[in-house]
């Protein structure tokens, strides 16, 4: 009775009758003792340092026993496998050089022709296939100056120019393809169509026809020199070609852009550049705080 009692005082679902019922008897007495007696323990010292160092000890002469099986080698194997061909796959010789915005890049191929980026131009060739493939994809506009050897190609999204040994310059950029021969012969492949460029000349291919075979004089695209030079060209290209070089925005109202432009802009003087464009064409411009142009047509 007295160990039911207990029970339900130390749950405290005792009632009072209960408790003092229990309170009467000797086993309510001994328990208090208990308790009191409990006050003065204290919990003995715990050492980390001392537990983590027998452990240690007991463990430390023990041999390490590595059980690997057959199929865990075949599939670290296979992921060594996946690495070496992901290497093998990636490392394919493939170089790349750009020309950022309003700027220009030289550098020389392998059989040490050289080559000249104009402003947000790009090209690719694999190295390592250069002494039987002389082959390049260009976006943008490069001059070349082809060390003689075998065929030369350029490809671009338009068209492809072939030739052995000479000078020439190659603009490839949206629908606009332009081609001029310095030195040598240049062939010029779009649509299946084959046109051959001799030295001072150049063929103009918009969306896929012929618009020009204009002369040239000089013997080099005045883009190297810091001028960018057109003939019968849309207002939009012109404009497009004055972002690259100034890196700048420019936004058209009410430009009529069936406008064509035959000229050039300097590269050193964006009130110079813009007057050389918007005088012939009766065109106004404004430039904000931030350099960038608004190109006005007439209301």
């Amino acid at each position: 009775m007295n160990d039911k009692l207990l029970h339900k005082y130390l749950n405290n679902e005792i009632s009072p009758e209960e408790l003092q019922q229990l309170k009467d008897s000797e086993v309510y007495r001994d328990y208090l003792k208990i308790a009191e007696a409990a006050k003065n323990l204290e919990t003995p010292a715990y050492h980390n340092e001392r537990v983590w160092q027998k452990i240690r000890s007991a463990t430390h002469n023990k041999p390490k026993v590595i059980s690997l099986q057959w199929k865990s080698l075949l599939k670290y194997a296979a992921v060594v496998a996946v690495i070496i061909s992901a290497l093998l796959f990636f490392n394919t010789g493939i170089e790349t050089v750009e020309a950022g915005i309003a700027e220009q890049k030289s550098f020389t191929l392998p059989d040490q022709s050289e080559v000249v980026l104009n402003a947000d131009s790009k090209i690719s060739y694999n190295e390592k296939k250069w002494n039987k493939n002389r082959s390049l994809n260009l976006e943008g506009e490069a001059y070349f100056n082809v060390a003689k050897g075998k065929t030369f190609k350029v490809e671009t999204s338009l068209g492809t120019v072939t030739v052995l040994g000479t000078r020439f310059n190659v603009l490839s950029r949206q629908n606009y393809f332009h081609v001029s021969c310095y030195e040598g012969i240049v062939t010029v492949n779009f649509d299946n169509i084959n046109i051959q460029l001799t030295e001072g000349n150049s063929v103009i291919i918009e969306a896929g026809k012929v618009v020009a075979q204009p002369f040239i004089s000089v013997s080099q695209p005045g883009w190297m020199f810091q001028e960018s030079t057109f003939e019968n060209s849309s207002i939009r290209l012109v404009l497009d070609e004055l972002k690259r070089q100034y890196n700048i925005q420019v936004t058209l109202k009410n430009v009529d852009e069936s406008l064509r432009f035959t000229g050039a802009f300097t590269h050193n003087n964006l009130e110079s550049a813009l007057k050389t464009i918007c005088l012939p064409l009766q065109l106004n411009y404004s430039i904000d705080d931030q350099g960038n142009v608004t190109v006005y047509g007439q209301q």
